[in-house]
């Protein structure tokens, strides 16, 4: 992409305007030619030194209308960047905590059914999976095909109220007619 002559180039600081009309200016950080990609950091010299600012990533042709405004320092100079690579660390370890957590809560070999009803019990109580049991409160277990006869262990009430899945099955059945049959 030119304008007035002028090559977009890492380095460059422009202002432009977008296809949706959008306006912004910003530092070029990268382009891609083959995919036509420009990742372009906002906020460069008005922000200062390892605070947050905005990355985009977007098609150069969604670019309607560009104007260079200076030429910034390399912005891929190591000397000028700052990582808080503690936080990036932190972030990171909790986001694998999550993706570890998200994993336990899909049941294999499970039907899609039961995978409903393990969802529905483990908004209001805690669940897991035991290969293909819902264990409930870690002391009640509920068998396939996931009935109210098929619940055991626990106290008398915790069992009464995981009985209720009936109700929730009621429930799929009636929201979604014939998918659960």
């Amino acid at each position: 992409m030119e304008a007035g002559g002028e090559e977009l180039a890492i380095g460059v600081v422009i202002s432009a305007k977008t296809t949706l009309g959008e306006e912004f200016e910003g530092q070029i950080v990268a382009f891609d030619r083959p995919s036509n990609l420009l990742v372009i950091q906002e906020g460069v010299g008005r922000a200062e030194r390892g605070e947050r600012r905005n990355v985009r990533v977007l098609k150069a042709n969604y670019i309607r209308e560009f104007s260079v405004v200076s030429k910034g320092d390399d912005p891929l100079d190591p000397a000028g960047c700052t990582l808080d690579l503690d936080a990036i660390y932190a972030r990171e370890e909790a986001a694998l905590r999550q993706a570890e957590l998200d994993a336990g809560r899909i049941g294999v070999g499970v039907t899609p059914e039961a995978q409903s009803i393990f969802d529905a019990l483990s908004k209001t109580l805690p669940v897991q999976w035991d290969k293909t049991d819902i264990v409930v409160m870690k002391e009640v277990r509920v068998r396939s095909p996931y009935l109210p006869e098929n619940v055991s262990g626990g106290t008398a009430a915790a069992n009464e109220r995981v009985k209720k899945i009936d109700f929730e099955r009621k429930r799929l059945h009636a929201r979604v007619p014939g998918q659960f049959s």
